[in-house]
């Protein structure tokens, strides 16, 4: 939602990585930021309203960003989009950093000020299942949380860790939560949270998603 500077670079760089895009805009002469192939997937209308919400595809959606100049806005369509739709990943930016905590208490990652804004929104609907909980100064350091692959039960949770990159900072196992120490072996159903380098995520997401042996 929103195709601005920001939303029409994001459909763009999401195309060209082979996602079906769509974008949503209440003005009609907006389809002009985007390049040909793309204007055709370009919807006139509210990004709240759910007739225009529908006609784009939101039942099928993997994810939705709203990225429109309004932080109200953004947050009431990423709360239908989450609340209504059930999209497995929404994101929201926020030109009022002081209004982050709020859509963080709706479950809505966010992305603040205008500083790299467009990479950041890429590199999260790229990495869903390292949602980050967090993010430090310009979004270079991430907190990220993500289950445990069973193949690393047993492992030291250490051996995950790169120098500079990765460091594993808590545990939550069975309910209760502690921050890990450096002999901490990982067991079945571990929840880990991570400090990770915005540049290393793919590096975690390696480590994450290899298989036994491979």
């Amino acid at each position: 939602m929103g195709c601005g500077h920001v939303g029409s670079e994001l459909a763009v760089r999401l195309a060209a990585d082979g996602h079906d895009v769509r974008v949503v805009d209440r003005d009609p002469r907006a389809r002009r930021a985007l390049p040909a192939h793309l204007a055709g997937r370009f919807h006139t209308g509210s990004g709240f309203s759910r007739r225009v919400l529908e006609e784009a595809g939101i039942g099928h959606a993997d994810a939705f960003a709203a990225v429109t100049t309004s932080d109200s806005g953004n947050l009431v369509a990423a709360r239908t989009a989450r609340e209504t739709y059930r999209v497995p990943l929404v994101l929201a930016r926020t030109h009022d950093p002081a209004r982050a905590d709020l859509y963080r208490e709706f479950g809505i990652p966010v992305v603040a000020g205008t500083h790299w804004t467009v990479r950041q929104f890429h590199r999260l609907l790229l990495h869903r299942h390292l949602e980050p909980e967090a993010s430090f100064g310009g979004g270079e350091t991430l907190l990220v949380r993500s289950g445990l692959p069973g193949w690393l039960a047993g492992r030291r949770l250490a051996e995950l860790e790169v120098d500079g990159e990765i460091r594993v900072v808590e545990v939550s196992r069975g309910g209760r939560s502690a921050v890990a120490s450096r002999d901490a072996v990982a067991e079945p159903g571990d929840l880990v949270t991570f400090a990770v380098a915005a540049t290393a995520l793919e590096r975690l997401r390696g480590f994450l998603d290899r298989e036994l042996g491979t």
